[in-house]
C-alpha cells in the first residue's frame, strides 16, 4: 500500500493525542490562543491524513483484479473523520462522514459519541426533528453520557421552539441539576426556565423569577440585561401589574437600565414600543432608528414603524415600511395584516384582500376567525362590485405589485452600511389582544467576526411571487431586460446561430452573477431612489400620496412579532426562527369600531401570537454569515443517497436540503460560547467526496486504535453480558453480575441487552388495496348471559384490534341508570370534573378557524363539579329541543347544537362546547353501588380480576385499574391516542346518545406518529385528531362505527383510537391487561419507547413483572420467557447498582416497603426506580433519584443515602420459583 502523501503523515505522539478527540469536545475547544492553534493544526492534519489515505486506497482498489477479495474497510474511519470535521465546524463534511459510518456500521447506535455528533450537525442545520431523535438515542443507549447536560440544554431549547413547554422545562431542570461542565451557566439555564413561565402565561411567577435575577449580585451584564428587559416587557404587557401609566413608567425604566448594561437592537425596539404606547411618537421613532442601526434586518421594527406612520396619517410612508417588513420576512403575518388594514382604509379592497390572504396563509400557530371573516367579507363583496368601479376611482396608494418595487426609505437606511449590524429578529408576540413577551436575547458577548460576515451578507430579499424591481444594473449584474431576454431565448426550441451565441453569453453572465451573490453578498445592495427622503412621522408631515383623506383604520392592533429569515423550515413545514424566535400566531383581534388607532395598536401587532409563538426563549447573535445558497451545494454527490439509506423520507430530505446554509440554529452561539470564533467556510470549498472505499489492515493499524471510548466499553460489556441466560439460577445471576457495575455502568433496557433504541415498527407490507381501507368493524351481538361469559367471546376480543359488543347491558341486566347524570348528582354533587372547552365540529374532520384541515386539536382546561356540569348538559339539551321545535314550526335557524357531517358543518356556525372528562370513580365509599354493578361483567372485562395484569400492580393507577366517567354533549372529543403502555381498554356507553369511534390497528401506529411529527405535534403529549384523507393516502385502514347505549367497546393492545359524542351521553372506561404474551410485549415495548422519549410510564413494568412472578402461574411459553428475562435483567441491574454504591464506600440501608405503596419514580427523569433508591434531601423533603440522575448531581453521591426495599434473597427466591406451568393460572397476594 502506498504511503500517504508527504506532510499528512502522523507521528506516534500525534496519533496518541488524536485518540482524545471526538464529538464530546465540540464547543469546548478553544482555538484562539497559541495552544488552541496547535490543536486546530493537528485536527486539520488529521483530516488531510484521512483524505490522503482514502485517495490512495481508491488507486489500490482500482488496481485490484480480484473484485471478490477487496480489503476490509473499518467504518470507524468515517466516524472519526466526522468528529474531526465537526470540531473544525466543517458541518457538511461532518454530516457526510457520519452518514458513511451510519451506512457501513450496522451497530452504529452503540457509539454514543457518533450519535451525539450527528445530533449536533442536525441541530446546526436546524433539522430539529432529526436532532431530537439523535440526542434522545444518546441518552437511551448511554444514560450516563458525559455530555448529557449539553443534550438536555439543546433539547430544552428545541422543545421550547416547538411549543412543547413541559418537555422543555423537564430538560432544562435536568441540565440545571447536572453538576458537570456545560456551555451554559446555571444562571442562564434558570433564565430559560423563567422564560418558560412567561411564555406559558405564568406572568406572576415569571416576574418573581426575573426580579430575583435583578436583585442578585455578581451577575454578568448580559444576564442581568436580559432579565431587566424581560421584566420591563412584562410591565408593558400585563395589565394586572398596575395601571397603565405606572406600568409604562416602570417598563421604560427597566428597558433603559437593560440598554445601559447591554445595548442591542431588540431592547431598543421594545423601548420604542413602550414610547409609542405612551403616545410619544417622536421618541418611539428615535428608538426604532436605534434598533435599525443595530439590527437592520428586523421585520418587527419595520412593521412598528409602519404603525407609527399609519397613526400619523402618512399612508405612503407606512406602505413603504410595511413592504420592507414583508420583504425581510415574507411570512410576517402581522405586517401583512397591517398592510391590508392600510389598503382598506385607503379604499383599495382588492389589495387589502391580497394582503389578508397572505396573512392567513402565514398563520402558523393559531388560525384567526376574525381574519377569516374579513377575507370572506371582502371576497364576497368584491364579486358584486364591477371592476370599473375601482378603475375609475383615484388610488391613494400604489397597488401591491407596484409597492413591491418601492425602495427602502432613504432616511431610515442612511446608516445601513455604517457597520455594527447584527441580525436579531425580535419575537415580541401577543395573544388575545394582550401583547406577549419578547424572546429573550442571548446572555453572551457578540462574536465580532461573525457580525462582520453578517453585515456583508445582509440584503433586502424580494418575494418569489412578486416582480423584481427594475433598477439600473450594478457592475457585474444583469438588468431586468437581460433577464427577460435570457428567459425568452431559453424557452425557444429553434434558435439562430446569433441567438444561440447571445443565449450562451447571457447564461455565462447569469452564472457569474449567481456566484458573485454567493461569494460577495455585500455586492447585493438595496436599490435606492435619489431624492426620496422619509422623515420621522409627525402630524405636520405628509408624504407623497398622502394628500387624500384615507380615513382612519378601523382595526386597532400593532405591527410586531418577528419571526425568522426566509427559507428556514422544519421537516413538518413549520418555519423556524434563525435565532430562536418562533413564528407569530394569527390570533389577531379586530376592533369593529371606527375609532382612531392608538399608539402601537395597529391591525396585527398587539395581537399576533399565542404563547407558542414566543417559545424560543433566548435570541442570539448569528454564528456566521447567512448564505442564500442551499447546503446541498456544499455536500458530496452521494449525500442524498446517504440520507435515503438513513431512512429519511423524501419530504424530510427535501426539507433539509432546501434550507439556507446557515451556520446557526436556535441558539448556536449560546450553545457554543466556549468554541473558537470562526468565519463560515466558503461554499465553494465543498466537502470531501467520499466514495465507498475499503482499507487494508496496514492502513487501519496506522489509524486510531479506538474511535469511541463509549463504544469500546459497550462492546466489552456486551461480551460479559452474553453469558446470561434463563437456565441460570438467581444466585448464579448475582455472582456473574458482581463487579460489572463498579464504574457506574448499569443496564436499564428491560427488553433486550444492548439492543438498538426502540423505533416505531414499519407498517405491514404489502400495503392494503385502497378499497380495503374501511374494513367492517368486528361486532358481536349478545342475546344472553351465557353468550357474554363464553370463552369464545374472550378469545375473539383478544384476537381483534377493536370489537363492539352489542346488547351487553341488556344481556347482563346491567343497571346503567347508576351512571346517569341524575344519579351521579344525587350521589356526589360536588365531585370534581375536569372540563375541556372544544370547538364543535363534524366527527370526520378537524378544521382550524380559517377552515383548513389540521391535525392539532385545540382545547382549554378548567374544572367544575358534577352538579354544575349536569346543569350545563341539561341546558344544552333543552336548547336543542327548542331549536327542533322552532324548526318544526318553520322558524329554522342554523343549529349550533349538533354536527354530524362535514357538509352540514360548513353551513353551520361552530360553537364552543364543554366536555366533562376524567371523573374519578375509584373511591368505593362514594361509588359503592356503581362499582358493585360492574362486577356483573365477564371476568376478562372487569376492573379487578385475577386474569387482569393491572390488578397485580399492587397499587392504584387512576383511570387504568380504576373507573373513570366521561360526561358529554354532542361534539365532545377524546383526541387520538394509544392507551397507557399499550394496555387494552373497556368502554361502556351509558347513553342516552351515541358515540362515534375511529380505530386503527397497532401495526400502523408508527405511520400516525410520523404524521404527527409532520404536523409538528408530539405523538405522546400532543392533542391530535387525524385527517382521514391523510391516513388513506398512507394506506392506513380505519375502523369507523357507532357505539349505542349499552354497547361495550373493546380496544385491543396498542390500538390507536379517537372518539366523538354524537348525542348527549355518559361513558365509563378503564384499562385491562390480558394475560397474553402479546399484551405484555407491547406494554414492555412502550415502556422502553417512553424511556427514549423521556416520557413517564405510569405502569411500572419492572414492579409489575415481579408481582406477576409471585402471583401468577404462567402457562404460555412466550409470556413466561418475556417475564423471566425482565426478572433476570432486574436482578443483574440490582447487583450492578450495589457494586457501584459499595465501590464509593456507601452502605445500602434497609427501608422496606409498605403494603399498597405506589411504585417509585425518579424525581428528575421520571423513570421507574426499583429496589435501590438514591435519596437526597431537598427543601426539607426526601427525594428519590435513579442512579444516573444521582451521579449527575454528585458523581461521588455526596449528601445521598442509598436505600433498598427488598431483600436480595427474597428476589432470588421469587426468581427461582417462577417456572412455567401447565395448569390453569391462579393468583395470590402481591409483593409489597
Amino acid at each position: 500500500m502506498a504511503t500517504p502523501t508527504s506532510g499528512a503523515a502522523l507521528s506516534a505522539e500525534e496519533k496518541k493525542e488524536f485518540d482524545e478527540y471526538d464529538s464530546c469536545l465540540y464547543g469546548f475547544l478553544k482555538f484562539e490562543d497559541s495552544e488552541g492553534n496547535g490543536k486546530k493544526s493537528l485536527l486539520e492534519k488529521g483530516v488531510a491524513y484521512y483524505e490522503n489515505v482514502l485517495k490512495d486506497h481508491i488507486k489500490s482498489v482500482n488496481a485490484e483484479s480480484d473484485r471478490d477479495n477487496l480489503p476490509y474497510l473499518d467504518p470507524s474511519i468515517y466516524c472519526h473523520l466526522g468528529h474531526l470535521n465537526l470540531l473544525l465546524e466543517q458541518f457538511p463534511k461532518a454530516l457526510s462522514a457520519y452518514q458513511k459510518f451510519y451506512n457501513l456500521q450496522t451497530e452504529h447506535w452503540k457509539n454514543a459519541p457518533f450519535l451525539y455528533g450527528l445530533g449536533l450537525v442536525y441541530y446546526h442545520h436546524n433539522s430539529l426533528s432529526w436532532a431530537i431523535k439523535s440526542f434522545q438515542q444518546v441518552l437511551y443507549v448511554d444514560p450516563g453520557f458525559k455530555r448529557a447536560n449539553e443534550i438536555h440544554i439543546r433539547l430544552g431549547l428545541m422543545f421550547k421552539a416547538n411549543g412543547n413547554y413541559s418537555a422543555s422545562s423537564k430538560h432544562f431542570r435536568l441540565a440545571l441539576n447536572d453538576s458537570s461542565e456545560s456551555s451554559l451557566s446555571k444562571l442562564e439555564i434558570r433564565l430559560n426556565i423563567a422564560h418558560l413561565l412567561e411564555v406559558q402565561g405564568e406572568f406572576k411567577q415569571a416576574k418573581e423569577a426575573y426580579e430575583q435575577f435583578v436583585a442578585e449580585e455578581g451577575l454578568s451584564k448580559s444576564v442581568k440585561a436580559t432579565a431587566l428587559r424581560q421584566l420591563g416587557w412584562l410591565y408593558h404587557t400585563v395589565e394586572s401589574f398596575g395601571d397603565k401609566v405606572s406600568r409604562e413608567t416602570r417598563a421604560i425604566q427597566f428597558l433603559q437600565r437593560s440598554l445601559e448594561l447591554d445595548p442591542n437592537g431588540q431592547t431598543s425596539y421594545l423601548l420604542g414600543r413602550c414610547f409609542s404606547s405612551s403616545g410619544k411618537v417622536h421618541d418611539a421613532f428615535v428608538w426604532y432608528r436605534h434598533s435599525i442601526d443595530k439590527s437592520e434586518a428586523n421585520a418587527d421594527t419595520w412593521c412598528s414603524i409602519g404603525v407609527l406612520y399609519q397613526q400619523q396619517n402618512q399612508p405612503m410612508d407606512a406602505l413603504q415600511a410595511y413592504i420592507c417588513a414583508v420583504q425581510l420576512d415574507k411570512s410576517h403575518q402581522a405586517a401583512w395584516t397591517d398592510l391590508g388594514v392600510l389598503y382598506e382604509s385607503c379604499n383599495q379592497p382588492t389589495d387589502a384582500l391580497t394582503c389578508y390572504q397572505r396573512a392567513a396563509r402565514n398563520s402558523k400557530v393559531h388560525a384567526n376567525a376574525n381574519l377569516a371573516a374579513k377575507i370572506k367579507f371582502l371576497h364576497h363583496n368584491l364579486k358584486n362590485i364591477p371592476m370599473q368601479h375601482f378603475q375609475t376611482k383615484p388610488k391613494t396608494l400604489p397597488n401591491i405589485e407596484e409597492a413591491w418595487r418601492l425602495p427602502i426609505p432613504a432616511e431610515l437606511t442612511s446608516r445601513q452600511n455604517s457597520g455594527g449590524l447584527t441580525s436579531q429578529p425580535c419575537g415580541i408576540l401577543s395573544t388575545g389582544g394582550s401583547v406577549m413577551p419578547p424572546s429573550m436575547a442571548q446572555t453572551q458577548g457578540f462574536n465580532t467576526d461573525r457580525m462582520e460576515e453578517e453585515k456583508k451578507s445582509r440584503k433586502r430579499p424580494s418575494s418569489e411571487n412578486m416582480e423584481i424591481p427594475t433598477t439600473p444594473p450594478q457592475p457585474g449584474f444583469m438588468s431586468r431586460e437581460q433577464l427577460n431576454l435570457l428567459q425568452l431565448l431559453a424557452s425557444q426550441p429553434n434558435l439562430t446561430p446569433q441567438q444561440q451565441q447571445a443565449l450562451r453569453q447571457l447564461q455565462h453572465q447569469f452564472t457569474q452573477q449567481q456566484q458573485m451573490k454567493i461569494n460577495n453578498p455585500q455586492a447585493v445592495v438595496r436599490p435606492g431612489q435619489p431624492g426620496h427622503s422619509t422623515s420621522p412621522p409627525s402630524s405636520q408631515h405628509n408624504s407623497p400620496g398622502s394628500s387624500g383623506s384615507p380615513g382612519k383604520p378601523r382595526m386597532p392592533g400593532q405591527g410586531q412579532s418577528g419571526e425568522q429569515d426566509q427559507g428556514q423550515r422544519l421537516p413538518g413545514g413549520v418555519p423556524l426562527p434563525l435565532h430562536g424566535n418562533l413564528p407569530p400566531a394569527s390570533n389577531i383581534p379586530f376592533n369593529r369600531g371606527n375609532g382612531p388607532v392608538t399608539p402601537h395598536r395597529s391591525a396585527a401587532a398587539l395581537a399576533a401570537t399565542s404563547a407558542n409563538a414566543n417559545a424560543s426563549g433566548i435570541t442570539l447573535p448569528s454564528a456566521g454569515p447567512l448564505h442564500p445558497t442551499s447546503i446541498s451545494n456544499t455536500l458530496p454527490s452521494d449525500f442524498i443517497h446517504n440520507l435515503r439509506a438513513a431512512n429519511m423520507s423524501e419530504q424530510e430530505i427535501s426539507s433539509l436540503l432546501s434550507r439556507p446554509n446557515i451556520t446557526t440554529s436556535i441558539a448556536e452561539d449560546f450553545i457554543t460560547q466556549f468554541s473558537r470564533s470562526k468565519k463560515a467556510g466558503d461554499a465553494s470549498q465543498g466537502a470531501l467526496s467520499m466514495k465507498p472505499l475499503t482499507l487494508s489492515q496496514s492502513h487501519i493499524k496506522n489509524l486510531l486504535h479506538s474511535t469511541s471510548e463509549g463504544s469500546g466499553k459497550m462492546e466489552q460489556k456486551d461480551k460479559q453480558i452474553s453469558a446470561f441466560n434463563l437456565q441460570l439460577s438467581g444466585k448464579e445471576i448475582i455472582d456473574l453480575s458482581r463487579g460489572l457495575g463498579k464504574n457506574g455502568f448499569c443496564l436499564t433496557n428491560m427488553l433486550q441487552d444492548f439492543g438498538p433504541p426502540p423505533s416505531p415498527a414499519a407498517p405491514p407490507s404489502p400495503p392494503l388495496p385502497k378499497d380495503h381501507l374501511n374494513p367492517p368493524t368486528p361486532s358481536v351481538y349478545l342475546e344472553s348471559k351465557r353468550d357474554a361469559f363464553s370463552p369464545e367471546l374472550q378469545q375473539y376480543c383478544h384476537s381483534q384490534p377493536v370489537v363492539v359488543i352489542r346488547g351487553l347491558a341488556g344481556a347482563l341486566k346491567l343497571d346503567l341508570g347508576l351512571f346517569s347524570t341524575k344519579t351521579l348528582v344525587e350521589a356526589n354533587s360536588d365531585h370534581r370534573v375536569e372540563v375541556r372547552a372544544q370547538k364543535q365540529q363534524a366527527p370526520d374532520e378537524n378544521r382550524d378557524q380559517l377552515g383548513k384541515k389540521v391535525w392539532k386539536c385545540e382545547s382549554s382546561r378548567s374544572h367544575t363539579s358534577i352538579a354544575k356540569y349536569a346543569q350545563y348538559q341539561a341546558s344544552s339539551f333543552q336548547e336543542s329541543l327548542r331549536e327542533e321545535h322552532d324548526k318544526a314550526r318553520g322558524q329554522h335557524k342554523d343549529s349550533d347544537s349538533d354536527s354530524n357531517s362535514s357538509t352540514s358543518s360548513k353551513k353551520k356556525k361552530s360553537k364552543v362546547i364543554k366536555f366533562g372528562t376524567n371523573v374519578d370513580l375509584s373511591d368505593e365509599r362514594k361509588w359503592r353501588s356503581q362499582l358493585h354493578e360492574l362486577t356483573k361483567l365477564p371476568a376478562f372485562t372487569r376492573v379487578v380480576s385475577a386474569g387482569n395484569l393491572l390488578s397485580h400492580v399492587g397499587h392504584t393507577i387512576l383511570g387504568m385499574n380504576t373507573v373513570q366517567l366521561y360526561m358529554k354533549v354532542p361534539g365532545s372529543r377524546t383526541p387520538g391516542h394509544q392507551e397507557n403502555n399499550n394496555f387494552c381498554s373497556v368502554n361502556i356507553n351509558i347513553g342516552p346518545g351515541d358515540c362515534e369511534w375511529f380505530a386503527v390497528p397497532d401495526q400502523y401506529w408508527g405511520v400516525i406518529q410520523s404524521l404527527c411529527e409532520r404536523h409538528n405535534i408530539n405523538y405522546l403529549t400532543g392533542s391530535w385528531w387525524p385527517v382521514l384523507e391523510d391516513l388513506y393516502e398512507e394506506d392506513v385502514p380505519v375502523y369507523r362505527f357507532i357505539q349505542k347505549p349499552g354497547d361495550l367497546v373493546w380496544i385491543g393492545p396498542g390500538t390507536v383510537h379517537w372518539v366523538q359524542a354524537v348525542g348527549w351521553c355518559n361513558n365509563i372506561a378503564w384499562n385491562v391487561g390480558p394475560m397474553t404474551a402479546r399484551q405484555y410485549q407491547l406494554a414492555l415495548e412502550r415502556y422502553e419507547w417512553n424511556k427514549l422519549q423521556c416520557y413517564k410510564s405510569i405502569v411500572p413494568m419492572v414492579h409489575l413483572s415481579w408481582n406477576i412472578a409471585r402471583n401468577i402461574s404462567i402457562v404460555e411459553p412466550r409470556m413466561y420467557e418475556l417475564v423471566k428475562y425482565v426478572l433476570l435483567r432486574s436482578l443483574r441491574q440490582i447487583q450492578m447498582l450495589i457494586d457501584f454504591v459499595e465501590e464509593l464506600g456507601f452502605e445500602v440501608k434497609w427501608q422496606g416497603r409498605a403494603r399498597d405503596e405506589a411504585a417509585t419514580y425518579c424525581d428528575d427523569c421520571e423513570l421507574e426506580v426499583f429496589n435501590i433508591l438514591f435519596v437526597k434531601e431537598q427543601d426539607k423533603k426526601f427525594v428519590v433519584h435513579c442512579q444516573d440522575c444521582a451521579r449527575k448531581i454528585s458523581p461521588k453521591l455526596e449528601n445521598f443515602i442509598v436505600l433498598n426495599q427488598y431483600k436480595l434473597e427474597t428476589l432470588i427466591e421469587i426468581y427461582d420459583n417462577f417456572v412455567i406451568h401447565s395448569s390453569t393460572p391462579s393468583a395470590s397476594g402481591s409483593i409489597c
